[in-house]
């Protein structure tokens, strides 16, 4: 009994990193119809904020430095601003062009800050020690479990309840929902194009900050691709739960979560490193029962 608490856990935990960065990417796919790759950048450079930059493996702390009070906000505000910058200058510019450029461009600022943080950080792992306090185990019904879990869980359920709240209760979330419907028929309505995209970016920052502080604390590692893999699948769950689908996508990343975890519980052990392409295999045969993906918005029925 004990086991299946700690996989279910496992699960969960998982599933809620992916669930929050499929909703970064659904938020702006929503709203402008990109698919913003370079939201694993952001992962990645919201967890170096954390350093001084340097070459060590040891590195001296910058904002991990800080108060918790005064660390979160910190990494928040500079991913913020990093997502807002990227839209400004990026992808504005191009917001008339199709999709498949509109694509390549996130795939070229992902390159670029990539290759930034390199020059900056060298390519080298970090070692970094934040919320060490929370590596000990908790004791839940019986099963102790890391507390490193628990604190992904509350985290992604305080957001998503946050996000839901936003979404159907303030002007801005509305207006958000409307432009994610149809966005001509909202700017004819007296919505603001560059105002809501950029709220998007802003909200698409703020969940890459948490799901890098979270996955800092889960491997107390820095490495300058460590946004990739959480970000490929979190694709993998938009997909999954349906484009344009803000539920659709947070069931995606909770399916993709279990999948993952299950495998990696109940494959033989010369298997387990096959995993992802596990995952990969199951995602395709989803696809193929419902290439639509599992939940189907308005807006996507009514383009069709």
């Amino acid at each position: 009994m004990s086991n299946i608490v700690q996989i279910l856990a496992d699960a969960i935990s998982l599933g809620s990193l992916y669930a929050l960065v499929a909703l970064a990417i659904g938020l702006v796919f929503g709203v402008m119809k990109l698919i913003n790759f370079a939201q694993a950048d952001y992962i990645t450079i919201g967890a170096y904020a954390l350093v001084v930059p340097s070459a060590s493996v040891t590195p001296v702390l910058l904002l991990g430095a800080l108060p918790v009070a005064l660390m979160v906000p910190g990494v928040m505000l500079v991913v913020t601003l990093l997502a807002l910058a990227t839209e400004r200058l990026a992808f504005r510019p191009m917001r008339n062009a199709n999709p498949a450029t509109l694509l390549i461009s996130s795939f070229a600022v992902s390159y670029f800050l990539q290759h930034l943080v390199m020059m900056v950080h060298t390519g080298r792992p970090k070692s970094v020690g934040i919320g060490n306090s929370l590596a000990g185990a908790v004791e839940v019904l019986g099963v102790r479990l890391p507390g490193n879990q628990i604190l992904t869980m509350a985290v992604a359920a305080v957001l998503l309840v946050a996000l839901v709240f936003f979404l159907k209760k303030t002007p801005m979330g509305i207006q958000m929902r409307a432009a994610a419907e149809n966005f001509q028929m909202a700017r004819l309505m007296g919505v603001r194009a560059n105002r809501v995209i950029a709220v998007a970016f802003v909200m698409s920052g703020i969940m890459a900050a948490t799901v890098s502080l979270l996955l800092v604390i889960q491997t107390g590692t820095l490495d300058i691709r460590m946004g990739l893999m959480p970000v490929i699948f979190a694709f993998f769950a938009t997909v999954i739960g349906g484009m344009g689908s803000l539920p659709g996508a947070a069931l995606g990343g909770f399916i993709v979560g279990f999948i993952s975890v299950l495998l990696q519980a109940f494959l033989p052990a010369e298997l387990r490193a096959f995993r992802d392409a596990g995952v990969f295999l199951l995602v395709i045969l989803i696809l193929l029962v419902r290439p639509q993906g599992l939940i189907v918005d308005r807006a996507a029925k009514e383009r069709v």
